[in-house]
């Protein structure tokens, strides 16, 4: 039988997507990729496909993550990005082979150098969080509301505005807190 494990936050930019493989960082934390299998899983929905992972690999890999989020909480809150995790970000950039090439329907989709080359998939996370962190791209990074998660996102809405990682996990539950709040506080007053 196969271990439960905690769904995948499907964002809609890879580098900050990978970064919530481990969520709720300031409350109760939940690893998403505890084994090296689930990040075999996670690197193939998100088309980087890999055969398999090692457990060195694996912590080479939270090693990026954490460094990513390191610098796009740093950027998100005006600051410079800690020269440590610009220093990995830069190495696994530079450590991969992957290409990008163009599908007959006009996608961008990435081919790894061989299917066991997790430093390809990992190269291809890197250089998005390059461009996202450096403001390359429309948008701006910020910071999940939520006091318990408080993850980096990258926020593409048309007000850039855009208070929550993800509305259907942390700002439902914000909202659903205050709903309840505002209940308790009602029923008190009507006693």
């Amino acid at each position: 039988m196969r271990a439960e494990f905690p769904d995948f936050r499907l964002g809609t930019e890879l580098a900050t997507s990978f970064t919530a493989t481990l969520t709720e960082r300031q409350g109760d934390a939940v690893e998403r990729i505890p084994t090296p299998q689930r990040l075999v899983d996670w690197l193939a929905v998100h088309g980087l496909a890999v055969e398999s992972c090692t457990t060195a690999q694996i912590e080479h890999a939270r090693e990026l993550r954490e460094s990513i989020h390191a610098a796009a909480t740093a950027t998100a809150m005006g600051a410079s990005p800690p020269a440590s995790a610009v220093r990995i970000i830069n190495a696994c950039s530079m450590r991969g082979r992957a290409a990008a090439i163009l599908t007959p329907e006009g996608n961008r989709q990435w081919r790894l150098s061989s299917a066991s080359c997790v430093d390809d998939a990992l190269s291809v996370i890197a250089d998005d969080a390059i461009s996202i962190i450096a403001g390359e791209r429309t948008g701006r990074l910020a910071l999940c509301a939520s006091p318990t998660c408080r993850a980096a996102f990258f926020d593409t809405s048309q007000s850039r505005t855009r208070r929550w990682c993800d509305m259907n996990t942390c700002g439902n539950r914000q909202k659903k807190a205050r709903f309840n709040a505002g209940r308790r506080k009602n029923a008190g007053s009507t006693e």
